[in-house]
């Protein structure tokens, strides 16, 4: 097997996967290690954004996941209580697909993923790192096979991480269940078939405790997903004891929350609650690391504004933008120099991009699990609808300057694009071959 990669990225998700197929495509050789035996569900509301249209194009999947994903989302709605308001939700301007849809998370991943195969990528799955060491430019990562645990080491010039907040590297996971208490977030997912939503709706739910949403996506399937209180979970537990935490949380939804009532009236759920967490959101990029971090591994998003998956595309373009487009001016250029200053210009506009809307998030949150700021929050929406199709531009629905850049990236490869040459060496650049993974 081969064991020499210019990058190694940690995690096979939509930024994993991302990443991966964008470097492949600009002639990287790339390992992808995922832990996880494809397709398989995950918490998640599976809403994405029309701002990711032109990054899905450039992925090579636009038409797959146009003819599999949900309707239009083209409304929103915030519930609480009995009471609810609707708004509409902004158009990305001169877009051929103007809104968002929803696609499950288990069919975009695999999408993703057959893509990376296609192009070139080594998948290792199910695999699991164990370590990782080295310095910029000379790293060693040792991963294991998870079914015949063998162990191998994996030579890499670069390492991304892309790994979900919930599934930390091992020399993590001591320092993750350290501090626990009752204001954590636990989320919890669930899929239904026959509910009761007018299609092109997307609403957010608001609770004591907690927040969560609806939507209509692909072949009919409805998904409930919310984040509540850990205190809060505990006292919803204690009064029906014995009952699985997700039917726990079905039943104080559908009582506290008029709009999940009807809209599950008649529905069947398929399968069992999913949960996951606590959820973690913040900024997780660090300057004293080699490695570089994209999706929930670099930062993560309280879910209520729906922007998980977006910033997880997102952030992989940030990141592969720049360093396909490396230009070293010696022919070997020092990798610890270069790669730092690759991720201090990638942190710098990971966090112009990402910080807003995460504020946005964090404040929304906040306002939506505590019942007196909420009330008051639902009381001025129903006076001006307008702040919602307001907030949902804020949160970067419809205006992240994709298309452009998505130009920039097909002509910076065809004419300069960066190739691998030996582990240690650098980066060269010039006129390329074609490669088999190059879009049109």
């Amino acid at each position: 097997m081969k064991n020499r990669f210019d990058a190694v990225i940690v995690g096979a998700g939509s930024a994993g996967a991302s990443a991966a197929i964008w470097l492949a495509t600009a002639g990287w050789s790339v390992a992808l290690i995922e832990k996880q035996v494809f397709p398989r569900r995950k918490v998640c509301g599976e809403c994405v954004a029309a701002s990711n249209f032109p990054l899905l194009e450039a992925l090579g999947i636009g038409p797959e996941f146009l003819a599999q994903a949900g309707p239009e989302l083209s409304q929103t709605a915030v519930m609480r209580g009995a009471r609810s308001v609707v708004a509409d939700l902004p158009s990305a301007p001169e877009a051929q697909h103007p809104w968002g849809r929803a696609l499950a998370r288990e069919v975009l991943d695999t999408l993703l993923l057959e893509r990376a195969r296609a192009v070139g990528v080594t998948v290792l799955q199910p695999w699991a790192v164990q370590k990782i060491n080295g310095l910029a430019g000379s790293h060693q990562c040792t991963v294991r096979d998870t079914v015949s645990e063998k162990l191998i080491v994996l030579h890499a010039q670069m390492v991304i991480l892309a790994h979900g907040s919930w599934e930390p590297l091992p020399a993590d996971r001591a320092v993750q269940r350290l501090a626990r208490s009752g204001s954590d977030l636990l989320a919890f997912k669930a899929n239904f078939r026959g509910a009761s939503l007018r299609a092109g709706l997307l609403p957010v739910l608001m609770f004591p405790g907690g927040y969560g949403g609806m939507v209509l996506g692909d072949h009919g399937l409805f998904t409930v997903a919310c984040c509540i209180r850990a205190d809060r979970l505990e006292a919803l537990r204690r009064a029906a004891p014995g009952k699985p935490a997700g039917e726990v949380v079905q039943d104080m939804l559908v009582r506290e929350c008029k709009g999940v009532c009807d809209a599950l009236q008649e529905a069947v759920r398929e399968g069992a609650w999913m949960a996951s967490g606590p959820i973690a959101p913040g900024v997780r990029l660090r300057s004293d690391e080699v490695v570089f971090r994209i999706g929930n591994a670099a930062g993560e998003v309280h879910p209520i504004i729906g922007e998980g998956i977006s910033m997880a595309l997102q952030s992989a373009w940030l990141l592969c933008s720049r360093l396909a487009q490396a230009r070293p001016s010696n022919p070997v250029p020092d990798a610890a120099a270069w790669q730092s200053e690759a991720r201090s210009s990638y942190a710098a506009e990971w966090r112009r991009q990402f910080l807003p809307r995460m504020r946005l998030a964090a404040t929304f949150a906040h306002l939506a699990m505590r019942p007196g700021t909420s009330a008051a929050l639902l009381a001025l929406l129903e006076r001006w609808p307008s702040l919602l199709t307001r907030g949902a531009t804020w949160a970067g629905k419809v205006n992240y300057a994709t298309e452009i850049e998505t130009t920039l990236w097909r002509k910076s490869y065809d004419n300069h694009r960066p190739y691998p040459c030996h582990a240690g060496e650098g980066f060269q650049t010039g006129p390329q071959p074609a490669h088999p993974g190059r879009p049109a």
